[in-house]
């Protein structure tokens, strides 16, 4: 039976991250990159600064750091290091090269959702501030296109309950705890319904559960209070152990970046055969980049929406350093790590185990430290990002109900029980889930953004002159 959902699954992800779909999102980025002249290399530095500044005086529910976490924390999750692992094993070390490309078009993409939230985000009746392309769609290019705004909101719930919110987060949780504490499923119970699995994945996902129930009850200032404590703390952590990783193994680095680069445009010279187009390629590390970064699928704006600023432009830059941190900085480090250890050529790993034995093979302390390590940074990491997407997807949800209480009451239990569930799906499947869901949200918020591309070069422009004027 799962081999027959998993083949159907697979067609679907190829129907959906098709040549058109890719296509669209690389031209978005392309587009915005020119129009705004380069904005994600010039503006970096003074994006970068904002990141830790907070506007004094403006209208939110959070700091712009505070959104910017809330943020990172859907963002910075499984992707940066199970997704990385994924990617280069199914497409080739040059899945990396087209990873990286793709966040440096989607650094635009990002400025651009983050400054749009912000432009056209309204306030509810209680006093919170709701936005993202929902709003965006329906006030930028009018209620005729209220349509469209409902189908992103509709996706948007999915990929919460569906993809990138639970299962696949508590699916590379549940792999990493078994993977350390039990790897040989050596202590099994038979569930009913499902089959044999380890005490470590059942006894992980009970505690998981009730930890984002705790959490989640509390709100987004609750989520929010979480991920700045988080975030920053695990993203260091894993930084320093990915940096030495690769100034240990640094003699290797040119030859490793050869690898990328010519695995990019010819994929068969460096696998031997095993990935053969370059469409393969590029399909796998564009999708798995925006998996992890989300630029272009419109989730980070309904976070950005939240943020205490008067000035769209500046939550804009905010906003495209979160795309900067995770792909640019973390998926290159994971990504790094794999191909100078070779972890991406052994035979019977699949998705964390990769990461788990660059770790282990590239850093010279004992294998359980470095494999305790890798998996203390994906339990939080992905907490943070389950935690995040429960935050998007019941503001999408908001949005298609006007705000039934009731009906997110319910949805928030259904997240809950969806946590509980994850871990019991299989990798593959969990996977093409996200991925289907992912490019589904992605088309009306890049339709979005490629008629308000006027709005943005107009709003930038005006905000840069007015800056220029008070110095």
């Amino acid at each position: 039976m799962w081999e027959a959902i998993n083949s159907f699954l697979t067609t679907v992800d190829n129907l959906v991250w098709g040549v058109p779909l890719m296509v669209l999102i690389m031209a978005g980025g392309i587009l915005l990159t020119a129009r705004l002249g380069l904005l994600q290399i010039r503006r970096l530095p003074l994006a970068l600064k904002w990141m830790f500044k907070n506007e004094e005086e403006g209208d939110g529910e959070i700091s712009s750091f505070a959104a910017l976490c809330t943020a990172l924390s859907a963002t910075i999750g499984t992707g940066n290091i199970v997704g990385v692992a994924t990617a280069v094993c199914a497409g080739g070390p040059g899945a990396l090269f087209w990873m990286i490309l793709a966040a440096f078009f989607g650094m635009a993409t990002k400025f651009s959702e983050g400054l749009l939230a912000v432009k056209y985000r309204v306030v509810a009746e209680d006093g919170h501030s709701l936005g993202g392309p929902f709003y965006y769609i329906e006030k930028g290019m009018g209620t005729k296109w209220k349509w469209l705004a409902k189908i992103f909101a509709f996706f948007g719930v999915c990929v919460g309950l569906f993809g990138i919110g639970t299962f696949s987060q508590v699916n590379g949780i549940s792999s990493a705890v078994q993977n350390f504490f039990d790897p040989n499923k050596s202590n099994c119970v038979n569930i009913p319904f499902l089959g044999e699995y380890s005490w470590a994945v059942v006894i992980s996902s009970l505690i998981l559960a009730a930890c984002v129930a705790a959490i989640l009850i509390g709100g987004l200032k609750r989520i929010a209070t979480v991920s700045q404590i988080i975030v920053p703390f695990m993203a260091v952590i894993y930084l320093i152990f990915s940096v030495a990783l690769i100034l240990l193994n640094v003699t290797e680095i040119p030859a490793a970046i050869v690898t990328v680069v010519k695995g990019a445009f010819n994929p068969s010279a460096v696998t031997g055969g095993v990935v053969g187009t370059m469409i393969v390629s590029m399909q796998k590390g564009v999708a798995r980049g925006i998996f992890s970064n989300e630029a272009g699928l419109g989730s980070a704006p309904i976070a950005a929406a939240a943020a205490q600023t008067k000035e769209p432009v500046r939550q804009g830059l905010v906003s495209m350093t979160g795309t900067f941190i995770d792909t640019i900085v973390i998926c290159t480090m994971t990504g790094l790590s794999i191909v100078l250890t070779g972890a991406w050529q052994v035979e019977g790993l699949e998705g964390v185990q990769v990461t788990t034995y660059a770790f282990q093979h590239g850093l010279p302390i004992p294998g359980q430290i470095s494999a305790f390590v890798l998996m203390i940074c994906l339990v939080f990491f992905a907490f943070t990002t389950i935690l995040g997407w429960d935050y998007y997807s019941e503001r999408c949800l908001e949005y298609l109900t006007n705000g039934h209480k009731k009906t997110i009451l319910t949805y928030r239990w259904l997240y809950i029980l969806a946590v509980f569930i994850g871990p019991y799906m299989t990798v593959s499947a969990v996977w093409t889930i996200a991925d289907i869901f992912n490019g589904l949200m992605a088309i009306p918020n890049m339709i979005a953004l490629f008629a308000l591309s006027g709005v943005i070069v107009k709003e930038t422009k005006a905000f840069f002159a007015a800056e220029k004027h008070k110095m």
